[in-house]
C-alpha cells in the first residue's frame, strides 16, 4: 500500500495524485477528478464529537481557546479523519480537543502547557519541557504556524528552561519543519540548539562519552532501573546531534555538520555496545561510573523506555529489532490498558496505590506509549524484520485509544486523558490517589498534555511520513484485511493540502463523493 509522489505546486492536482496512488484503482478516474474540486470530508460531520466533549466537560482552567470556541478553532486547524473504528475516530478528535486547551498566550508569545492548573515544579508561565517533544510532534499538524513558532523561540530566547528535564529539542524542530516544509526558523535557532547541546555535554556527559540522567528528570520517577546511563537521554542526544548536523548542512556549515555527525556516530556506537544487553536482548540502564574504561553493570530489568532508540531513525542496528518481541508478550509489556512501563515478569514490577502518585515501575503512561508507538512506526517503515508487525501496531494503538476513558460515579463513561493508568483496570492512578488525599489543585491531571495520539494516526496508522525534500511518502500501517477504507483530509503539508484515501471496494468513496 506504500505510495511515493513528488510534490506539485498546485494543491488540487496533488490531492488527485495521492488518491490515485493510494486507492490503486477504485477511486481513480471520475471519482478522483471530482475530489479535486475541494476537501473530501465535510467538517460539519465531525462537529458532533466536539459538541459531546463540551457537553460532558467541566471546564476548570480555560486558556486561549475555551470550549465555546473549540469547534471554530479545530474545524479550520486540524486534519479531518474518518475510519470504520468509531472509537479510534472519537479518540482522535478528543485529543485535538484537549490539545487546543493547552495553547496559552503569554507576554512571551504562545506556549503549549503540560498541566492546565499551575504546578510548583513548572517553569515560566507554567511551562515544562519534559513533554515538549510530544507537543511539537502533535502540534506540527496544526494549520496555523504561530503557536509552535512562538513555542520554539520561547525555549531558547524567552525564558524557557530546555534542560530542566530531558528534551529532544533539535530533533523536535526538525520534525516540525519536515511537515511545514519551512526550515527557516530551525536554521535561525541553530546557534541556540548548539549552545543547548554543549550545555548538556557539560552537565550530563561523563568521560566514557555516555550521557546520564536522573529517572525523575527523565520524567520517569520511581523507575526500577533508576538513575544512570539511560537509553532515553542518549537517544535524545543522538537525535539532536543528527538534527543539528542536518541544519548545518542546509546552511552550508560543513565543519559544524561534520562535527555533529561524528557526535551522533559516537553515541550510536556507545549506545549499541554499552547499553545493549545481548543476553536479555534489550536496551537497559547502567549506573554511573568514574572509570571510563570499566564494563558497565546493566540493570536486571527491561523497561519500556528501552524502545526509545527506534524513535530516532538509524540509531539501532538491525539485529536489535528482537527487542520488540517483548511488546506483545504478557510477561513483558502487553496489558489490557498497557503497555506497562516495566516488564511484568520482574519481581519489582508493581501497580501501587501508595507512595508517590507517579511511578514508572509498572503503570501505563501515555507519554511512554506515544514514544513506543512512534518508535514502532519507524521500525515498520525500516528494514524488513520478523519481530513486530502492522497488526501489533494496530493492537497497541487500539488499546491506547480505548484507555482514553473514565467511568463517572453515575455510571456514564466519558473520554478522558490523565497521568498514569492501572494497566489491568484502566483506572487513572494519580487521579485516584490525589482525590483520596484531597490534594490540590482539583483535577490536576485532567486533559493532561504529556503524549501524542493524533500524530500516531497521521504519521503512523495512515502513514504520511514527513520528508525534508519534495517527496510525499505514504505507508499505512493498517494491516491487510482489517479496514476497507479510511480517509485523512485537509492535511497541511509543505504549504499544500493533501487528501489521503484508501477504499478497497470503492463503495465508501462513492458514498462520500455524492454528499
Amino acid at each position: 500500500m506504500k505510495s511515493i509522489a513528488k510534490l506539485s505546486k498546485r494543491a488540487n492536482q496533488l490531492a488527485i495524485l495521492l488518491v490515485l496512488l493510494i486507492a490503486s484503482g477504485p477511486w481513480s478516474g471520475s471519482a478522483a477528478t471530482e475530489a479535486a474540486g475541494g476537501a473530501v470530508l465535510r467538517p460539519a460531520d465531525f462537529k458532533k464529537y466536539i459538541d459531546q466533549f463540551n457537553a460532558e466537560d467541566e471546564e476548570l482552567y480555560p486558556q486561549l481557546i475555551p470550549n465555546s470556541r473549540a469547534w471554530e478553532f479545530l474545524s479550520t486547524n486540524v486534519p479531518l479523519f474518518e475510519c470504520p473504528d468509531r472509537e479510534l475516530e472519537r479518540t482522535y478528535y478528543f485529543r485535538w480537543w484537549t490539545f487546543r486547551k493547552h495553547i496559552k498566550q503569554t507576554p512571551d508569545g504562545f506556549i503549549i502547557t503540560e498541566f492546565l492548573p499551575p504546578v510548583p515544579w513548572a517553569g515560566k508561565h507554567n511551562s515544562i519541557n519534559c513533554p515538549a517533544g510530544h507537543h511539537f510532534r502533535e502540534g506540527r499538524w496544526l494549520r496555523d504556524p504561530r503557536y509552535l513558532n512562538d513555542y520554539s523561540v520561547f525555549w531558547f530566547q524567552k525564558g524557557g528552561d530546555p534542560r530542566r528535564y530531558s528534551f529532544w529539542a533539535a530533533d523536535s524542530l526538525w520534525a516540525r519543519a519536515a511537515v511545514s516544509g519551512d526550515f527557516s526558523q530551525a536554521r535561525q535557532l541553530l546557534p541556540d540548539l548548539i549552545k543547548n547541546y554543549q550545555a548538556w555535554e557539560k552537565s550530563r556527559q561523563d568521560a566514557n562519552g555516555l550521557f546520564w540522567q536522573e529517572d525523575g528528570q527523565d520524567g520517569m520517577e520511581v523507575a526500577i532501573g533508576g538513575t544512570g546511563y539511560r537509553a532515553t537521554i542518549n537517544s535524545y542526544m543522538y537525535g539532536d546531534a543528527t538534527a543539528i548536523a542536518r541544519l548545518a548542512g542546509l546552511l552550508g556549515q560543513a565543519e559544524v555538520r561534520q562535527e555533529y555527525q561524528a557526535k551522533a556516530a559516537t553515541l550510536k556506537s556507545l549506545l549499541n555496545t554499552r547499553l545493549w544487553d545481548a543476553q536479555a536482548q534489550f536496551y537497559k540502564v547502567a549506573p554511573r561510573t568514574t572509570n571510563a574504561a570499566a564494563p558497565l553493570r546493566l540493570a536486571d530489568v527491561r523497561e519500556e523506555h528501552g524502545f526509545t532508540p527506534w524513535y530516532f531513525d538509524g540509531l539501532s542496528e538491525s539485529h536489535m529489532a528482537v527487542a520488540w518481541r517483548q511488546l506483545m508478550d504478557p510477561k513483558g509489556f502487553l496489558a489490557p490498558f498497557g503497555p506497562t512501563t516495566a516488564e511484568q515478569r520482574h519481581p519489582k514490577f508493581q501497580v501501587a496505590y501508595a507512595g508517590h502518585e507517579c511511578q514508572w515501575n509498572g503503570p501505563s503512561w501515555p507519554y511512554a506509549t506515544a514514544m513506543t508507538l512512534t518508535a514502532l512506526a519507524n521500525l515498520l517503515n525500516g528494514e524488513p524484520q520478523s519481530f513486530a508487525t502492522k497488526a501489533d501496531f494496530m493492537k497497541v494503538l487500539d488499546i491506547y485509544s480505548r484507555s482514553h476513558r473514565l467511568k463517572r460515579p453515575d455510571g456514564k463513561t466519558v473520554c478522558w486523558i490523565d497521568e498514569n493508568l492501572n494497566p489491568f483496570t484502566g483506572d487513572w492512578i494519580a487521579r485516584t490517589l490525589l482525590r483520596q488525599r484531597k490534594q490540590k489543585p482539583d483535577e490536576r491531571g485532567k486533559d493532561y498534555n504529556h503524549s501524542t495520539f493524533c500524530d500516531l494516526v497521521i504519521s503512523g496508522l495512515v502513514g504520511l511520513r514527513p520528508q525534508a525534500g519534495s517527496t510525499v511518502v505514504v505507508n499505512p500501517l493498517v494491516p491487510e484485511n482489517t479496514w476497507d477504507w479510511f480517509c485523512l483530509d485537509k492535511v497541511s503539508y509543505h504549504g499544500l493540502d493533501l487528501t489521503i484515501v484508501w477504499d478497497k471496494t470503492g463503495k465508501k468513496g462513492c458514498a462520500i463523493f455524492r454528499r
